[in-house]
Parts: C-alpha cells; structure tokens; sequence
C-alpha cells in the first residue's frame, strides 16, 4: 500500500481567525467535552430534510443522533457566529423568491436541545450559494454563488437577523475547460486574519480574487493586484492558510492538484511556490477534490478527494511553505466532500456524501495518523459539519 500512514491531526480551532474553511466553531472551546455537531446537507433527489443535529462527544469520540434541527433545502454549507448563539446556512438554490438566486438563513441555536428556530432568510445574490463565512469581527456574512459566479456581504445585527446586503461583486471571464469553465464559478470566501482582505476563491476563473474589505461597510473593492492566477484549467475550489500567516494553500477541484502560495500580508498578494498531485500516480479513474485543511501545529495539510475517496496528507516545510505528498487515508465511504475536526482536535469527521454517512477517526497527535473508532452515523448526502459547544 503507498501512502497508508501519517495523516490527520488535531485542526481546526487554533487556525480559526486565518481560515475560515475549516470545520468552523467559534470561541475557546479547549476544555468542553460535549458539543453539539450540526450537518449540512442536499435535499433534492435525496431524503434529507435539512440541518441535522448530533451530539458529539470530545473526550470518547461518540457521535449521538439527535433530530433535524431545522427543515430547510439544501443547507449545504454552515457557519456559527462566535458567540455560539447563532448558526447561518446557505441555501444552494438556482431560483429563490422568482429570481436567479440562492439564500441564506439565519438560526437561533438552542444550546440545551441543539434545535435551530429560523430568524430570518435573504436572497444570496447569484444562484447555487455554496459557502458562507463571517469577517473576523462577526458584523458581516460573507457568500459565494457558484453558479452565479458572484459574491455578496451582509450585515448581521446583534440579535442575529441578516441584514440587505452590502455589497455585491459580479465575476466574469471563463477558463480553458469548456465543461468546467463555461463562466466564473465563485466556491469560497473569507477575510484575512487582519479583516483588510477578502479573499474568493472562482473556480471558473482559475484565480483568487483579492478585495480590500471596510469592516464599517462591509464593501469590496479590487485590489491591487486584484487576484492570484492559477494554472489553466486547475477549477480552484478552497483555501487554508497556515498558522503563521506567511503561507497559504489552494485546493484545485478540476486537476486535482494543491498549489502553495507565499502570502504578503501588507499588499494582500500571493506568489506561487508549487503545486502537487492530491493523488497518487497509479490512481487513472476520475477524481475530483472537495476540501483542504492545515494542522494547527504547521505541520501537516489534508485535502479530500472524491472518487479516490480518500484523504491526502501533506508535510510542510514551515520555513518555506512547501508541501510534500506524505500519503493518504481512506474515508470508509463514498464521496467525502466534506471532513472536520472536532474543536479539541482530537478526532477527525467525515461527511460521505454518495454513501450517507459520516466517519469518525481518531487522530494520532504525534504522527497525525487516523485510525477508525467505530462510530459511524447515518446522515442523509452530508456536505458540510460545524460544532456548537453544548451548554
């Protein structure tokens, strides 16, 4: 077996004001042992009824269903507000409110029961919304449409309501790859650890887009440079920056590949240092990836990959950014499209989406290996997994 060693360890919670693509939780949740792990899934074609709800245990590893926290469509992708009081969902529709939009949802969290009470639900902007993050101090929703090849912000009030959008920025152009690359394809937004930039993610466009951010207005505004070029028909997807700020990394859906990236800090601007295989070169069947994560401790970096249903682990060199492919795990489903850590890092979750089901491994601290503990809840074409300490 090549690469079946050396994988995922602890995650999530220390990198949370550089990327905001993890498993995102919020506030210092080190010594909580119970949480609450909230599901985001697709309905159409599929028995879903919305955002699911489960118990999670930290200390054993034990995931306990719960219920469906709130019937909703297609929720496929999740962030809570750091003050734990409020979950946000995007709503991955083509058409909302007779327009060519999705929308996004707000939701009160009990933090007895773990049930969501809708508050409020706006237009996106552009249709099939498929990711959603907060700038870093929680005043504004930041969201890309995918289809629509476009990105919004919105203002969140102090009891959680979503405000009229505050700004709103329409991509254009197209890639190499006619199938992929019709048109701009916005998959990921969030801010920089300082709240100056907004970085976006098109996977259309084969670039991230770099905005400077007011965090009074919550407005966008090219920057100059205005975006970080990939290689041709790469189909960018996510991004995860290191703990230290320097570098960061993009997972390419369409290669599948994952580029690093120096990160400037001053100007906003990246320079490309390498791009590596998410796989291994016997795998020849379709692959695509889905997510991206880097260990809090700089050391390791996992990307999803779809078809080889696996988990690829990289080393970092960080001193100088740079990857090397160290070997890969599999996921015990079909389709991971989605994996987090819970917040003490200690146990690794993946959502398969094609097979229903979400794996809980249990991770090595000293070697970042994954080891399977057992526990295996059923969920309804899972996609995205966000954890709410219990109260």
């Amino acid at each position: 077996m090549k690469m079946a060693r050396r994988f995922f360890a602890s995650l999530l919670i220390v990198i949370a004001p550089l990327v905001l693509s993890v498993a995102r939780t919020s506030g210092d949740n080190s010594k909580a042992a119970q949480y609450f792990a909230f599901i985001g899934t697709y309905t159409a074609k599929t028995d879903s009824k919305g955002i699911y709800s489960f118990r999670f245990d930290s200390d054993t590893g034990r995931l306990t269903s719960l219920a469906v926290a709130a019937t909703t469509t297609d929720p496929s992708f999740l962030t809570v507000a750091r003050n734990e009081k409020y979950l946000y969902a995007v709503n991955e529709l083509s058409e909302f409110d007779g327009k060519k939009s999705g929308a996004v949802t707000s939701y009160s969290i009990d933090a007895k029961s773990g049930k969501l009470v809708q508050l409020n639900q706006v237009a996106s902007g552009g249709a099939d919304p498929c990711y959603v993050s907060f700038d870093q101090s929680d005043k504004y929703l930041l969201v890309a449409n995918y289809t629509g090849g476009s990105v919004s912000t919105f203002p969140v009030a102090a009891d959680g309501h979503i405000g009229p959008a505050a700004a709103f920025v329409q991509h254009t152009g197209s890639g190499p790859n006619k199938e992929r690359q019709q048109g701009p394809h916005a998959h990921y937004i969030a801010t920089s650890a300082d709240n100056r930039f907004v970085f976006a993610v098109d996977l259309g466009l084969d670039e991230v887009a770099v905005y400077r951010f007011d965090p009074a207005t919550g407005s966008l505004t090219p920057n100059d440079p205005p975006f970080a070029k990939l290689a041709p028909g790469a189909g960018p997807r996510h991004l995860a920056f290191h703990p230290n700020g320097k570098f960061a990394y993009v997972l390419n859906e369409v290669n599948p590949t994952v580029t690093a990236l120096a990160y400037d800090s001053k100007s906003g601007s990246f320079s490309t240092l390498q791009t590596l295989s998410t796989i291994s070169k016997d795998f020849t069947a379709h692959n695509d990836t889905a997510e991206i994560v880097v260990h809090p401790s700089g050391k390791f970096l996992y990307a999803s990959n779809r078809g080889h249903d696996s988990i690829a682990e990289f080393t970092i060199d960080s001193a100088k950014g740079t990857l090397k492919l160290a070997g890969d795990f599999p996921t015990m489903g079909k389709t991971p499209r989605n994996f987090a850590l819970d917040p003490t890092g200690k146990f690794l979750l993946a959502a398969n989406q094609e097979s229903n089901n979400i794996v809980v491994f249990r991770i090595d601290p000293a070697t970042g290996a994954l080891s399977a503990t057992g526990e295996v809840a059923q969920v309804p074409a899972p996609v995205d997994i966000v954890f709410v300490p219990a109260k």
